[in-house]
């Protein structure tokens, strides 16, 4: 199944809604969140009302897509991919941590600042070198504490395509004080367009994930290619970690961190700024991953720096 969260001029509001071919076949439901938290037996049922008797159906071209869970209730985002961390980190002054190796690293997101996938993306006040980054995530689908990598597989109610937009020149400053991604993270996270339940996948199952193409354009220009399949940490294993001494609750997201080549900080580090440069206001980006749809935000200007000393 893929469903959706849309605006549905009918209802005023917000209205979940599972995506039928070209349709989206809406529910009463407002909040995708709400079908969540067993073994997926909810959603299965909200799927045969949706196909059966919907409140609405309407062509998806036609609806504004939401961000399919807005404001989840915890977002970790890990760092999955060793071809991305080993150039990243270089670019960024630091040394290849070997305890990659034997911990699924990962920092949290503001949830506040997650959005739909195709609204504008504002600059982070100040920034110079501002950057996507392209990545899947996981959705909890149902709470656990201290998983195996098996049992947190089985939580996962799907996965949805996952931008962590950057402040790169920010995110240097603050890796040298030991404190992980804060503000350099801080301003938006693009979502969506669909969360597609496991069973869609099941059939592109290779190595720790699935074999799913995953692009990047800026105003049209192919920039970053991937694929999940090159993954080192499993989503099991990765929300198993997550699990350990906690509690995952229903709606949170796991991100897979960036695949390899899949931002403009490794693109600018390997192949120089005469080739490719950060964002800037005006530009156009596409984030694809087979099956699971694109984001396509516009960069725009975003608010002046308000001094704080």
């Amino acid at each position: 199944m893929r469903w959706a969260t849309y605006l549905s001029e009918r209802a005023g509001s917000d209205r979940v809604g599972l995506v039928v071919g070209d349709a989206i076949h809406g529910i009463d439901e407002a909040r995708l969140v709400d079908l969540l938290g067993d073994d997926g037996e909810r959603l299965a049922r909200a799927g045969e009302r949706a196909r059966a008797d919907p409140v609405e159906v309407l062509l998806l071209r036609s609806v504004r897509l939401r961000a399919p869970i807005p404001m989840p209730p915890v977002v970790r985002d890990f760092a999955s991919f060793e071809a991305h961390i080993r150039t990243s980190w270089q670019a960024l002054g630091l040394e290849f941590p070997d305890d990659w190796y034997q911990l699924p690293l990962y920092y949290f997101q503001n949830p506040a600042a997650v959005q739909g996938p195709y609204e504008d993306v504002p600059l982070a006040p100040g920034t110079s070198r501002f950057d996507y980054e392209l990545e899947i995530c996981a959705v909890v689908g149902r709470s656990g504490s201290d998983l195996t990598p098996e049992q947190a597989e089985q939580s996962i109610a799907g996965y949805m395509l996952f931008c962590d937009w950057s402040s790169r020149d920010v995110q240097a400053r603050e890796k040298k004080l030991f404190i992980g991604a804060v503000k350099s993270k801080d301003t938006a996270t693009s979502v969506g367009p669909f969360l597609v339940t496991p069973d869609e996948l099941a059939p592109y199952r290779k190595n720790k994930a699935f074999d799913l193409a995953m692009t990047a354009r800026v105003n049209g220009e192919l920039c970053s290619e991937g694929n999940l399949s090159e993954i080192y940490w499993s989503f099991g294993q990765m929300l198993a970690y997550a699990s350990r001494g906690t509690r995952l609750v229903p709606g949170s997201l796991c991100g897979s961190g960036t695949v390899g080549t899949g931002c403009l900080l490794e693109l600018v580090r390997t192949h120089g700024e005469e080739a490719y440069s950060f964002l800037q206001a005006g530009d156009r980006v596409r984030l694809e991953v087979d099956h699971l749809g694109a984001i396509e935000a516009r960069v725009v200007e975003g608010a002046a720096v308000v001094p704080y000393m």
